[in-house]
């Protein structure tokens, strides 16, 4: 049986989605903004803030399967109340004042997150497949945007009021989304799912078209686009992780200073979720868009080795290309999906394999920079991952365009 088909409103649609896409990384970059607090308030070590800034990451690729599994049973709108839920209780009890509330915490807002971030390729190939890169550049928008909210008022309300109410305030934001899609869902549980009128843009159902397709995990692009994901989330999150350290062994930066500059590259990424789909669109598709990422990407981890005193443009650059990025490599996913559950499968590989490697990028370059005593090592294997986006998500997207998914 196919899934009901989406509500007949698309502005509904597209605000639901950014809704979400504001849930899915502000809730974990709040850690970063009281992390002096909770090693003074609760006795944590630094290691022990970052595994809880880790714990997500790895609830992404290990849990994306099962994530899969529940869109499946449940559908896509009460997937959506169910993901905002559970980050809102997770939220409250990360915030509780212990440091047993805080794990407990940070992995219900880790699984709720897996499961939205599938939910969001999902409402994109659903609602949005004419537009998917537009979308998905919207969505990749709404992820940064979310961030940076919860980091600008994050530190100012801990200094006012407390970590415990800066990281509480955060719960806000799924309360909102949850009002747009309440809504959403009832209407979709109200209707039956007809098929579509003559003339009418069809979305893709959940079922398998006729003729026993071959399983997503037998095509090459998936394993293609796995790789290229892979790559893009170990340079983000070993570079992300390390960044502001970087800054100051390299430029000479104090540590409050360094926090600051590397916000450049966060910020960037606005300018590349916009950007990736007027190329893929425009200018040549997503295999030009790879390979334009793959040279401003590059520009960090290189810069940073032979030019350090030009961070500033090398961050700029490389977060507009870790934003166009991900943008080029789900628009390729949604492209590759002739179903519903083609691209929950597909997402489900990609994120899986994408994050579980994501995961060891902090570990892998703070590893390097502890035994050479430098920096060197630990940069050239984030370029190593930029090389890796740019190669296999360049294999992946020969030939991909919308409504053609096999290869």
């Amino acid at each position: 049986m196919s899934e009901p088909h989406p509500p007949p409103s698309k502005a509904g649609a597209l605000a639901g989605l950014l809704l979400l896409a504001l849930n899915l990384r502000g809730p974990l970059v709040a850690i970063s903004a009281v992390a002096a607090d909770l090693q003074t308030d609760l006795g944590m070590t630094a290691g022990t803030v970052g595994l809880l800034t880790s714990l997500p990451v790895l609830c992404f690729g290990l849990a994306s399967p099962a994530a899969a599994g529940l869109i499946g049973r449940l559908g896509i709108e009460i997937s959506v109340l169910g993901t905002l839920l559970v980050i809102f209780v997770g939220i409250l009890v990360r915030s509780a004042g212990a440091v047993p509330a805080a794990f407990v915490g940070t992995v219900l807002i880790g699984l709720a997150i897996t499961v939205g971030n599938l939910l969001g390729p999902l409402i994109v190939g659903r609602d949005f497949r004419s537009r998917a890169a537009s979308t998905t550049g919207a969505y990749t928008a709404g992820l940064n945007v979310g961030s940076m909210l919860v980091l600008a008022v994050s530190g100012p309300l801990a200094a006012a009021f407390g970590w415990q109410i800066a990281l509480a305030a955060a719960a806000v934001v799924p309360v909102l989304a949850a009002i747009v899609w309440v809504p959403l869902a009832t209407r979709a549980r109200g209707r039956a799912a007809p098929a579509p009128a003559v003339g009418r843009a069809k979305a893709p159902a959940d079922d398998a078209p006729a003729g026993r397709p071959s399983s997503v995990f037998r095509r090459p692009s998936t394993w293609l686009l796995t790789g290229a994901f892979a790559g893009q989330a170990y340079a983000y999150y070993g570079l992300t992780a390390w960044l502001p350290t970087v800054l100051a062994d390299e430029v000479g930066m104090t540590r409050a200073g360094a926090s600051a500059a590397s916000s450049i590259f966060q910020i960037a990424a606005l300018v590349g979720a916009f950007g990736a789909p007027v190329i893929i669109n425009r200018f040549g598709g997503p295999l030009v868009a790879f390979l334009v990422n793959r040279a401003l990407w590059s520009a960090l981890p290189l810069g940073l080795l032979f030019a350090p005193d030009l961070w500033a443009w090398w961050s700029a650059s490389s977060g507009v290309a870790q934003g166009g990025g991900f943008v080029t490599i789900f628009t390729v996913v949604i492209w590759r999906s002739r179903t519903l559950r083609e691209n929950r499968e597909l997402s489900s590989i990609v994120q899986t394999g994408g994050y579980c490697v994501a995961a060891l990028g902090p570990i892998v370059l703070g590893a390097l920079h502890d035994s050479t005593g430098g920096w060197t090592a630990s940069l050239l294997t984030a370029f190593a991952g930029v090389l890796g986006l740019a190669l296999f998500g360049s294999a992946a997207a020969v030939g991909a365009r919308p409504g053609v998914s096999r290869g």
